[in-house]
């Protein structure tokens, strides 16, 4: 059994009666997608699933262009976004949720970016989104109980905060978890056709279509942004960065094992020294990338070691508002320092990793401190004392 690009096109159109998909490259790249999606042979049950996540991703793009089509989404302005980079595995998540309960911000929440349409603002009291929205949370934390460990903000179900690459997913640039957690698939990481310009575009649009007819707040959002920075601050010139840093050979081995927590749980068993390769590789670029890219020191960027982020959560935070000239109130942080009370990082248990992830696959961690230590000396970054 294989996927038909062609017909998973027709049928998304016979079922909404819409054509516009916003951007005329989106069957070709669609199609690309198939392709590699017909290349992991799947067996008929996984195929099944990939043609129903590709209608899905297909309807909710043509119903989400016909939005703003029929309404003036596109006149809404995003004044003075607030964004969380860094490494994965280096306080973004805890970053941004702290950010998230500030009463005046407003961030992604997954059942708008599952669910985009209609926009949330004129959409009645009998929406159904989140239930169904939080049901598949339930689904996802089921079949992949391992990632709570490392990342517990998962128990926000549907009002959980979606990194912004998700706002892309039914553009087909990226194959994300959680918008492919059904398919037998590992994730994604490369081959397909990226255009940061155009994504960006569609990340602003996103905001448009979840600001429209609602209060006006501020964004505060979350991505994997440094190797964009230039597409990014195109698209929101007026916008700040918060760039946390932290030991790299920490970040390889913590981002090894919480991918291979969630490709069990689609995929099944992970070969751990093929996965430390692949992350330490990735990780090695993204330093790479820290250390060349002439804009990691433009002036809309404030850098901060994940140390002193992690020894106090609401001072940083406290810096960076004043950084954006934006103020803090004293009611966000007591619901900041609520959430740390009541949010315990190891709720749902014990995250463990370990840096043998690395000597096992013979690298030596002398030598690899030694490699990072022009990044870590520009930095601030310490070696951290632990497995």
């Amino acid at each position: 059994m294989s996927l038909d690009a062609a017909e998973i096109l027709a049928g998304a159109e016979a079922e909404t009666g819409l054509r516009d998909y916003g951007d005329p490259t989106l069957p070709e790249r669609f199609g690309i997608a198939v392709d590699h999606l017909n290349g992991l042979g799947m067996d008929a049950g996984g195929c099944r699933q990939a043609a129903d996540v590709c209608h899905w991703l297909l309807t909710t793009r043509l119903e989400f262009i016909e939005d703003r089509n029929r309404y003036p989404i596109a006149d809404e302005v995003i004044d003075r976004p607030m964004f969380v980079t860094g490494e994965p595995r280096s306080g973004t998540t805890l970053m941004h949720a702290l950010m998230s309960v500030d009463p005046d911000a407003r961030a992604l929440r997954f059942w708008e970016v599952m669910y985009p349409s209609p926009p949330p603002g004129i959409a009645g009291p009998d929406d159904t989104r989140r239930a169904r929205a939080d049901a598949h949370w339930r689904e996802i934390n089921a079949k992949m109980p391992k990632w709570l460990h490392s990342h517990p903000y998962n128990d926000m179900l549907g009002d959980g905060l979606p990194e912004d690459e998700r706002t892309w997913a039914f553009d087909f640039r990226v194959m994300t978890p959680t918008a492919w957690w059904r398919v037998p698939m590992q994730t994604v990481v490369g081959g397909l056709p990226t255009d940061p310009a155009a994504q960006y575009r569609l990340h602003r649009a996103m905001l448009q279509q979840f600001q429209y007819r609602r209060p006006r707040k501020r964004w505060v959002l979350k991505g994997f942004h440094g190797f964009r920075l230039a597409e990014l601050f195109n698209a929101y010139p007026d916008a700040t960065l918060l760039w946390l840093h932290r030991d790299p050979v920490q970040v390889a081995a913590s981002r090894t094992m919480m991918m291979a927590d969630i490709l069990e749980g689609i995929v099944g068993p992970i070969d751990l020294h093929a996965a430390a390769k692949m992350h330490l590789d990735l990780t090695r670029a993204g330093v790479a990338n820290t250390m060349t890219n002439p804009l990691v020191d433009d002036p809309r960027i404030r850098h901060v070691r994940y140390t002193d982020f992690v020894g106090d959560p609401v001072a940083t935070l406290r810096d960076f508002y004043a950084f954006g000239d934006h103020f803090l109130t004293e009611d966000a942080e007591e619901r900041m320092r609520a959430y740390l009370a009541n949010n315990k990082g190891d709720r749902h248990g014990k995250f463990h990793y370990s840096t043998t992830l690395l000597t096992d696959i013979g690298e030596n961690l002398d030598a690899l401190h030694e490699e990072f230590r022009p990044f870590r000396e520009r930095f601030g970054v310490a070696i951290e004392k632990r497995g």
